[in-house]
């Protein structure tokens, strides 16, 4: 008998985000685990789509095969409450939370409230709810009423990787990758950068511009206005080689998040041998081991300011560090080991 399972993405599935590298890498482990995936694109513009996206999303969802199970990535099922309510009786609808919507940055009091009801009201209706991390898993308990034996914890899986050769030239490589949003805090760690102009660093940002223009312009002006331009190069979203290649030689990564539900890049970066300095936000102190990093709280810049100097600084502090995330990368989950759990959800809501 087949195993056979729809899979829903908002939007391109190729978008160069954890969120959807998560995504793409675990439909390829489920694949090899004997399951055949349905993917289903529910179309552009959310989470937050015109009633025309909607309404195509809508129809995508009903047209599925009844008694198929369903996964609907968190960035639209959230917000397609009435949809949910809809498929739950002729499906197993498992919902994949990367992090609660209502904790984007950005978002004013009312516009994080209303995703808050409606991501609440959605999950009522999932059979399962997977999640990338513990504490994802713990605030949808607390504070979603998702019950705890309805939740799979299905961590990022990593691949073996090389230790970083980084610099050989006296400048520190300092490197941030992920999408430019408010929620990754660019505009700290660049505030933060801007009084270490007497060290030796360069800083090297990778990420999709595209998800939110106004972010990545103001992104543009901080590093102006704090005239850095000569010490922070924005690339924007690269192919994967290239960012094997930006790891291997950079010496120190560092992004100062408002907010993970795990951080992918941080686990990559441990994986590679990198010292990380970043926050503590969400579950990022689960991803970065102690002796790793140094995490200090979010939206601090004087703060995080005084951890890069400290790493900058010393280099015997960075070899150390980058031993014991080396040490760490062996502890790492598989993604075939990810995976498994992430089929565990449609196994026990059957």
């Amino acid at each position: 008998m087949v195993r056979r399972v729809a899979f829903a993405v908002p939007g391109d599935l190729a978008t160069p985000t954890g969120g959807y590298a998560y995504d793409r890498r675990m439909i390829t482990e489920l694949e090899c685990l004997g399951w055949k995936i349905d993917l289903v694109n529910l179309g552009e513009g959310f989470p937050r789509p015109s009633q025309e996206q909607r309404k195509a999303a809508q129809e995508r969802l009903i047209a599925i095969a009844a008694g198929c199970p369903i996964v609907i990535d968190g960035l639209a099922y959230g917000v397609l409450p009435e949809v949910a309510l809809q498929l739950c009786p002729r499906h197993r609808l498992i919902a994949l939370v990367h992090h609660p919507l209502a904790l984007e940055s950005g978002l004013s009091a009312a516009q994080a409230d209303e995703f808050r009801a409606s991501e609440h009201a959605a999950l009522a209706a999932a059979s399962r709810v997977i999640v990338t991390s513990a504490t994802t898993a713990r605030l949808l308990a607390a504070d979603y009423g998702v019950p705890a034996d309805h939740i799979v914890v299905a961590c990022p899986g990593s691949d073996s990787a090389p230790a970083a050769h980084g610099s050989n030239d006296g400048i520190v490589r300092l490197l941030a990758i992920g999408a430019m949003v408010p929620r990754k805090g660019f505009d700290v760690l660049i505030a933060a950068l801007a009084t270490l102009a007497d060290l030796p660093w360069h800083l090297t940002i990778a990420g999709d511009r595209r998800r939110d223009p106004d972010a990545a312009a103001q992104l543009d002006a901080d590093i102006v206005c704090c005239k850095l331009s000569h010490r922070v190069a924005v690339l924007g979203a690269v192919s994967r080689e290239r960012i094997a290649e930006l790891y291997a030689g950079a010496d120190l990564f560092t992004l100062a998040s408002r907010f993970e539900g795990y951080g992918m890049a941080f686990s990559e970066a441990i994986a590679h041998g990198l010292p990380v300095i970043g926050t503590t936000a969400g579950a990022i102190l689960e991803t970065v081991p102690a002796g790793a990093g140094v995490l200090v709280a979010p939206d601090d810049a004087a703060a995080l300011a005084m951890a890069l100097r400290r790493v900058i600084e010393n280099p015997d502090e960075r070899r150390r560090m980058a031993a014991s995330a080396r040490a760490a990368a062996q502890a790492l989950p598989s993604w075939q080991d990810s995976a498994k759990l992430f089929a565990r959800a449609f196994e026990d809501a059957a």
